[in-house]
């Protein structure tokens, strides 16, 4: 039987020839927002043949929106040229389409990389003021944020924009907003760290407005034949935050404004979070939003296993997998699940070399196909 996570899957103009997508993943390696060699090695070695897609990891539009000082950015033309330099590169060797993750920490910004510790920079160590719907701290003893204005909240849907326009002069072929993991569009959504008495704050409406507008701005510049889309989380994790039943509602007035897929996680927002893991363990969260949104979803999260990846599609739970840690541990995820399902998939030129058809003594089951 043919496998359905390695059949092709289109949104407008972009056609995928697999479901299989790596994940959008800090890596705390950039020089005043601006990507590096690192990142030149990093989506280089996944563009061989990781996934149909791989995204960039959350890019930032100021520097006040970043989480550490070495996060990546997209304000400025230094920040475009060093990462054009990079999915050049990608375009050049590659086969996989690339996308993008632009982003606002909000509240949980001004930090130590994880790798020091992760904790709120002194203003002796560089720190910055963060900026939140409310001003209302992370964490106890994390810096009280400023509340945005109005005016603010202006100026900041111009920036993502800009961030858009130089994606789209980078050659991305999809970008999406990060609006989950307890940064700023999140927290413009959840109760628990949204406490405006405007028409930003109250009301799910009115909640969700920021996410809406915002989506709106960066969907009328990007151009019409690309897709967008947003990550989100489902539910906080805690009484009283964000839930499955509002992001359903999100995603249909998403989908309403031209968004082409949710990819769905859950939690960030709040430290007091209490997440059950196991493998696919926010599955039936995007299982919810692709059945009574009627939207395209992706699923994350410790999706390892080919099998599990394809019962999931198979079997309508989502419509691609996003595998972060899992492709970092395997950069050639992809080959191997093709083998494992008796598929093809697509190897870059350079690497064809070690494809399976040229050591038939070391795939017996790919002789026993022939």
């Amino acid at each position: 039987m043919a496998s359905t996570l390695f059949s092709p899957i289109a949104f407008r103009g972009l056609t995928l020839p697999n479901r299989i997508v790596v994940s959008p993943m800090c890596q705390y390696s950039s020089d005043n927002g601006s990507a590096t060699d690192w990142h030149l090695m990093h989506l280089g070695s996944f563009s061989l043949g990781a996934a149909a897609l791989v995204m960039t990891e959350m890019t930032n539009v100021n520097p006040v929106a970043r989480i550490s000082p070495r996060c990546a950015g997209l304000w400025c033309d230094d920040n475009e040229a060093a990462l054009k330099r990079v999915i050049d590169f990608c375009r050049r060797y590659g086969v996989a389409k690339l996308g993008l993750q632009i982003a606002h920490a909000g509240r949980k910004g001004s930090t130590q990389t994880p790798a020091q510790g992760g904790k709120p920079l002194t203003p002796e160590q560089g720190g910055w003021r963060t900026e939140a719907p409310s001003a209302i701290p992370y964490a106890p003893d994390w810096p009280v944020p400023e509340a945005l204005t109005r005016q603010r909240i202006k100026v900041l849907i111009g920036e993502w924009v800009a961030a858009v326009r130089r994606a789209e002069r980078i050659g991305y072929d999809l970008i999406e907003i990060h609006g989950g993991h307890g940064y700023l569009v999140h927290q413009f959504l959840s109760p628990i760290s949204n406490r405006r008495d405007d028409e930003y704050g109250g009301s799910l409406e009115n909640r969700m407005r920021f996410a809406l507008e915002l989506f709106a701005a960066m969907r009328a510049v990007w151009p019409a034949d690309k897709p967008m889309g947003i990550r989100v989380s489902a539910t906080d994790w805690v009484d009283g935050g964000w839930t499955p039943e509002e992001t359903v509602v999100l995603a249909r007035e998403l989908k309403r404004l031209g968004c082409d897929y949710m990819d769905v996680s859950s939690g960030g927002l709040d430290p007091h979070q209490k997440i059950p893991l196991s493998a696919g363990y926010q599955v039936p969260f995007g299982e919810k939003v692709r059945r009574e949104a009627g939207i395209a979803t992706m699923s994350v999260g410790l999706i390892t296993e080919p099998k599990h990846a394809e019962e999931i599609v198979a079997s309508g739970k989502a419509d691609m997998i996003v595998i972060g840690r899992g492709a970092m541990w395997n950069p050639r995820w992809a080959w191997h699940a093709a083998e494992d399902l008796g598929e093809e998939t697509a190897y870059a030129p350079s690497m064809i070399a070690c494809h399976p058809k040229f050591r038939p003594q070391v795939f017996p089951r790919r002789r026993e196909r022939a």
